[in-house]
């Protein structure tokens, strides 16, 4: 269902598409058509064989002296000497002026043609009708009719003239046949022409694709390749945009250095200050600077993520940036473990590093303060049902941190979600770690979740954003 969504969205695959739709579709119009004009014509020619074959027997046949029909026609055919060969011709008198039988061609021998009634059937301006009817031996045959005054005695005869429509049926269907055959040829080679024309005609736009895989790998910081006018203005722009983006995160990563830099001196003299001052004002004036600097840095990611959250050269590899957070808590809790698994080992974030850090960084702090003896790090591709909080377009990576410690209780996990929230006092820290790591997933459009564990420890679960090379 994901690959057929894939291709829908591809106008390689629709260019394609509609135009062998519309190329099978025209085909087939036109062998209808030519089908249908031929038929006509095949017809048409076919009953003015019967309307010439017609008039022979009229010439061929008279009125005799006494009284019959008199004649032998002669048109020509062996088939109307044939028996039951679908072609006949027959004189029958008309009115008390002319006695005796009608005239047939041995063809037909015993055998009759029905005779529609004239109601039915009527004559056309030149006193003609031709009809389609099964003779006696199941022939379907067409027949030509008209009535001729013999002589200026006012003698009358009607005259038919019938032949086999299997005739006309194989010649249409032959000509068909060799139609529809030279269509499909036709067809098949138009389609592979079209398809190597529309593949060469878009083969700058798959260019423009492999350049922006390559930004989003960060193999690239511009569109670079030979691209055509139609195409042009659009790498120019793009390539804008990203320098526009760039400039755009330089700027706010600049504003919010100089914020916290004006920021941690007063803050740092707050604290100083604080051991100066007799408990319990002195606890009281450090815990909320404490806390004042954390939600100033906090505020400050923000800030720095949303300029730069829909830059595509935003990327940060999984594995170097966790083995460096482990191999620091490893020094600074050597009693505990910390085993690491990032399965592929080449799993890339689109996020930046600090933020990486950052939020892994202090899932690591808080479950080290609580673990017995073990921390486990595990990075794996999201599966196909597990997303973020985005339309569903982006790739996404799951970490998870999981110690063997207590763990929470469900009610417990709520409160420590809330910003500033401590459960154990007894343990340092702001009680800010938790609500930062949340933002800062939140600002990335990832999601962040706390359980317990398989072994009864607290499990924090993270769903970030990865780097994809697929930009269909």
């Amino acid at each position: 269902m994901e690959n057929k969504a894939r291709r829908s969205r591809s106008l390689t695959f629709r260019v394609l598409f509609l135009a062998s739709l519309w190329a099978a579709v025209a085909l087939v119009v036109i062998a209808v058509v030519i089908s249908t004009l031929y038929r006509q014509s095949a017809e048409k020619s076919f009953r003015d064989l019967l309307r010439a074959q017609l008039y022979n027997v009229i010439n061929s046949v008279s009125a005799g002296d006494n009284t019959r029909l008199a004649g032998t026609p002669q048109l020509g055919d062996l088939r109307f000497f044939q028996p039951q060969s679908g072609w006949y011709w027959i004189v029958e008198p008309i009115g008390g002026a002319l006695e005796g039988e009608a005239l047939t061609s041995s063809s037909l021998g015993t055998g009759s043609i029905p005779i529609p009634d004239t109601d039915s059937i009527p004559f056309d301006t030149r006193y003609e009708r031709f009809y389609t009817t099964v003779d006696s031996f199941g022939n379907e045959v067409e027949v030509g009719e008209t009535e001729v005054v013999l002589d200026d005695e006012g003698r009358t005869a009607r005259f038919r003239v019938v032949g086999n429509r299997d005739v006309l049926e194989a010649d249409i269907n032959d000509f068909s046949g060799s139609l529809y055959l030279a269509l499909a040829g036709f067809g098949v080679g138009s389609l592979l022409l079209n398809a190597a024309a529309i593949l060469i005609g878009l083969k700058p736009l798959d260019r423009a694709r492999k350049a922006l895989e390559k930004i989003r790998a960060g193999e690239s910081e511009q569109l670079d390749g030979d691209f055509p006018r139609e195409i042009l203005p659009l790498a120019s722009e793009v390539n804008a945009l990203i320098d526009s983006n760039r400039r755009i995160v330089e700027r706010a990563r600049m504003q919010v250095g100089n914020l916290a830099h004006s920021l941690k001196t007063p803050i740092a003299v707050l604290l100083n200050e604080s051991r100066l001052i007799a408990a319990p004002q002195g606890d009281l004036v450090k815990t909320q600077a404490e806390a004042m600097q954390g939600q100033v840095q906090s505020y400050l990611n923000r800030a720095r993520i949303a300029a730069q959250r829909e830059s595509v050269l935003a990327r940060t590899e999984a594995l170097p940036v966790l083995e460096r957070l482990v191999r620091v808590m490893r020094r600074l809790n050597a009693e505990i473990q910390f085993p690491l698994a990032v399965d592929p080992p080449g799993l890339v974030l689109a996020m930046e590093q600090q933020d990486v850090e950052e939020t892994v960084g202090n899932l690591l702090e808080n479950a080290a303060r609580y673990a017995r003896t073990a921390v486990a790090v595990r990075v794996t591709p999201a599966p196909a049902d597990v997303r973020g909080n985005d339309d569903g377009r982006k790739g996404w990576i799951v970490i998870e941190v999981e110690d063997d410690g207590p763990g929470l209780e469900p009610d417990q996990i709520r409160e420590a979600m809330k910003r500033g929230k401590r459960l154990d006092e007894s343990k340092p820290g702001t009680g800010l770690g938790l609500s930062i790591v949340s933002e800062i997933t939140s600002e990335y459009q990832g999601t962040f979740g706390l359980s317990r564990g398989a072994g009864g420890g607290l499990l924090a679960r993270l769903v970030l954003p990865a780097v994809t090379k697929d930009v269909a």
